[in-house]
């Protein structure tokens, strides 16, 4: 299963971008309600946007940032039909990266 959906849509030279990404996000500060023990930070560290190689956007994130983020950014010089291309890191050392043509 994909963890990350982009729709991007270029308009009178600005690219808007939208990406939802699925991930825990937590904050390493919530409880287990069953064994009461602390469920342990998993969040994402750092999403990039990259446009035909160069990237055009970076985002440092913590633990407060919500479950299943959503993610939108202009951009100038992009046109339809080219690629964006979103990679998102965590802080356990996972990721994923996905790429979609801009509309």
């Amino acid at each position: 299963m994909a963890s990350i959906k982009i729709r991007a849509k270029a308009k009178d030279g600005v690219t808007t971008v939208k990406t939802l990404m699925s991930h825990p996000m937590e904050t390493g500060l919530r409880k287990d309600s069953k064994t009461g023990k602390k469920i342990p930070a998993h969040h994402i560290t750092e999403v990039t946007a990259e446009h035909n190689g160069n990237t055009v956007m970076t985002a440092n994130w913590g633990g407060a940032i919500s479950k299943n983020p959503y993610l939108s950014f202009k951009f100038k010089g992009a046109a339809s039909g080219d690629k964006i291309k979103i990679t998102w890191v965590d802080n356990m050392g996972k990721g994923d990266s996905a790429e979609a043509a801009i509309k």
